[in-house]
């Protein structure tokens, strides 16, 4: 693969949540361009399998692993397999997300709630439970939520989209002072609207062209986890350029 963007991540092992499409695609793209060995988790096997292709074909090293994150035994078993495989575990970036179907509260499923609440808040406290203690034992290593502008601002008709980042931005705040001791960042990236299929289909219905890109929010995650080791940046909050 071409290494043009830098080797900063050679040896290392990133999982990557969501890896299928969108920002997860174009993160792990970014991390293997930068020598990591990436974890592609999702439940989508052909969009995984795509993502992986293209990385290995480029000279890169990734695995696709098919798990559901909302399955708390699944996860633990991801975790397992990454341990038995790599021994290691550098790079967490927990990016697969939902929205609610854009309608006020009170008409909201509570099937669909719990759907939300699962996967983007339940799932990320599954994985650092999972992958901390890899890298509690290897002295150090980096867990990147990404969150959203809706985490810090109101979103009507998508209360629970929007409850599930503000938790997430909560959890990470709190798990960061847990880890930091162990020299283990956490950090929160929450960006604007994103110019992907996760995007086009939520509240809004933007112009694509005033988007971020999902490669905006990948070059983040690259700087989050090549950040000098004496800095720790908790939070990047990511708006367009254009309204």
């Amino acid at each position: 693969m071409n290494h043009a963007a830098g080797a900063e991540l050679v040896g290392q092992i990133a999982v990557v949540t969501g890896a299928g499409r969108g920002i997860g695609r174009a993160v792990a793209l970014r991390l293997a361009q930068m020598g990591a060995a990436v974890m592609l988790v999702g439940r989508d096997a052909r969009l995984l399998e795509t993502v992986r292709a293209e990385i290995t074909s480029a000279g890169g090293a990734a695995e696709a692993i098919l798990c559901d994150l909302r399955n708390a035994e699944a996860v633990a078993a991801l975790g397992e397999r990454v341990r038995a495989e790599h021994r290691r575990c550098d790079i967490l970036v927990n990016n697969a997300g939902i929205g609610n179907q854009g309608r006020p509260l009170h008409e909201m499923a509570v099937d669909n709630w719990d759907a939300v609440m699962e996967t983007n808040l339940r799932a990320p406290f599954l994985t650092i439970r999972s992958f901390a203690p890899l890298m509690i034992e290897a002295g150090g290593g980096h867990i990147v939520n990404i969150s959203s502008l809706a985490g810090k601002n109101p979103l009507p008709n998508g209360a629970a989209y929007s409850a599930s980042k503000w938790g997430l931005n909560g959890l990470t705040y709190s798990v960061a002072e847990e880890l930091r001791p162990y020299g283990i960042r956490v950090s929160v990236v929450a960006p604007g609207s994103v110019n992907t299929g996760f995007g086009r289909g939520g509240v809004g219905g933007k112009d694509p062209a005033t988007k971020i890109q999902p490669e905006d929010v990948a070059a983040i995650v690259a700087m989050l986890v090549t950040q000098a080791p004496q800095s720790f940046i908790s939070e990047v909050l990511v708006r367009p350029t254009k309204k």
